[in-house]
């Protein structure tokens, strides 16, 4: 028998727990959050050069408000860093940090590519900085085109603040770059 509590205890515990289980469970809406309540901006990158970037995991991001394909804003980010790439997202954290990101510079329009794709209509998505593929948060429904050519390329903030949708590669939007942080770094030493 559960003794009083302890179901709290086990909520919490899946709430501010790995955040592995939210790519299980799919019924989860972050949109009844009110994001600017629990929002807190990463630090600064750290990195010479690069003082208006964040540092998300062990990238340095930043969001460009310049709608792009998705093509072109990968070599948008190619451009603006040495190994940038749109950015891979792989735990809840770095997740909300992005989103946090965009609330505050483009609060009205939170749509922007990541840097994920399906391989070929093969059903597997892929991040473009080759990193490996271990955390997911769709939007209920989502992805519902693999197999298929019509989308194949990721963006977050579609229908579910927070979460990830398969939208067509050629549709303009914003986007976030992202470089290794630890590279550059070792790169300033030099």
């Amino acid at each position: 028998m559960w003794k009083s509590g302890s179901g709290f205890v086990l909520l919490l515990t899946l709430l501010f727990g790995s955040g592995n289980f939210l790519t299980m469970e799919r019924g989860f809406d972050v949109s009844d959050m009110n994001a600017t309540s629990w929002c807190r901006m990463p630090k600064a990158c750290g990195v010479h050069g690069f003082t208006d970037w964040f540092k998300v995991g062990r990238y340095c991001v930043k969001y460009f408000r310049w709608p792009q394909n998705f093509t072109q804003a990968e070599f948008k980010c190619r451009s603006k860093a040495p190994g940038a790439h749109l950015v891979s997202v792989h735990s809840y954290k770095e997740n909300n940090y992005l989103l946090c990101i965009v609330k505050k510079f483009n609060p009205k329009n939170l749509r922007f590519w990541l840097g994920g794709f399906e391989f070929f209509k093969s059903g597997k998505f892929f991040w473009l900085d080759g990193s490996f593929w271990d955390y997911q948060i769709w939007t209920r429904g989502e992805p519902n085109h693999m197999y298929t050519a019509t989308e194949e390329c990721v963006e977050m903030n579609w229908k579910e603040v927070g979460r990830w949708n398969d939208d067509s590669c050629s549709v303009k939007k914003n986007y976030i770059c992202a470089f290794n942080r630890h590279y550059m770094l070792e790169k300033d030493l030099e």
